[in-house]
């Protein structure tokens, strides 16, 4: 019995040397997005946005990590606009993981939440995007970030919830949410998909984010347009959760990882 326990607390003693280990890991991580990732709608977005809550959640419960971050949310972009060939967002993403290259001993995340905008009707750049049209741009991105930065971890998000009456300067609507979820198998079968050819590479972040949004739109900013009041960009209280939905899903994967 009593070598059961020595056994048992050596065990013990060795898991949890390698999880401070893995908390004393540098982390970098960059966040892909639209105006949700960006901050807009907020009235201190350096301070509020859901990257910024994101990094200040992941400090408090991993004390001993060392975490940086990089916000590469853009208003009113699709995966067109993140697409590497157009030479556009994409090149930000490469300016804002070079800075972090001087951290060898770091890990790389990208943490990329697109879709929003892909999915209305009318208005962004190459929308709306077709499911399959989506999964091309998504995997063009994630595959010259691969090629780009050996050992990163790409992280994908699932979209949030916004209301079937959001019309802006965009048309999203009803159809524009319904295609929005199409999106979320064609996310999972992507990360499928490199665990296959990229094993622990790229993974599925935060699934949860829709429903739980959906459930209260007094987390978003009351926005007004052409069919009504509308829910799309988180408040303040929206965007502290979202950046803990995210923070608490690239915890999982670093886990994992470090």
């Amino acid at each position: 019995m009593l070598y059961k326990h020595s056994t048992l607390l050596c065990l013990l003693a060795l898991l949890l040397g390698f999880s401070a280990i893995a908390q004393s890991k540098k982390v970098n991580i960059v966040f892909i997005g639209n105006s949700i990732t960006q901050g807009a709608g907020l009235p201190h977005a350096d301070k509020e946005a859901p990257p910024i809550k994101a990094l200040e959640w992941l400090q408090k419960t991993m004390p001993a990590a060392d975490v940086h971050i990089s916000n590469q949310g853009v208003s009113g972009s699709t995966t067109v606009d993140f697409l590497p060939a157009t030479n556009r967002l994409f090149n930000n993403v490469v300016k804002a993981a070079d800075a972090f290259k001087t951290d060898k001993d770091a890990t790389l995340v990208f943490s990329l939440v697109l879709g929003t905008n892909d999915s209305a009707e009318e208005g962004p750049n190459g929308s709306p995007v077709s499911p399959a049209n989506y999964k091309a741009n998504v995997k063009t991105i994630i595959d010259r970030l691969l090629a780009d930065y050996p050992g990163c971890i790409v992280v994908l998000h699932h979209p949030i919830w916004y209301s079937p009456t959001t019309q802006n300067s965009s048309r999203y609507l009803a159809a524009g949410l319904a295609r929005l979820q199409s999106y979320f198998p064609v996310l999972n079968t992507i990360a499928a998909e490199y665990h296959i050819t990229h094993p622990k590479r790229v993974f599925i972040g935060n699934t949860s984010g829709f429903d739980y949004f959906k459930k209260h739109p007094e987390w978003y900013v009351q926005e007004h347009g052409k069919a009504g009041t509308f829910q799309l960009h988180p408040n303040e209280k929206g965007a502290e959760e979202l950046g803990i939905l995210w923070a608490k899903a690239i915890k999982r994967v670093l886990s994992g990882k470090l």
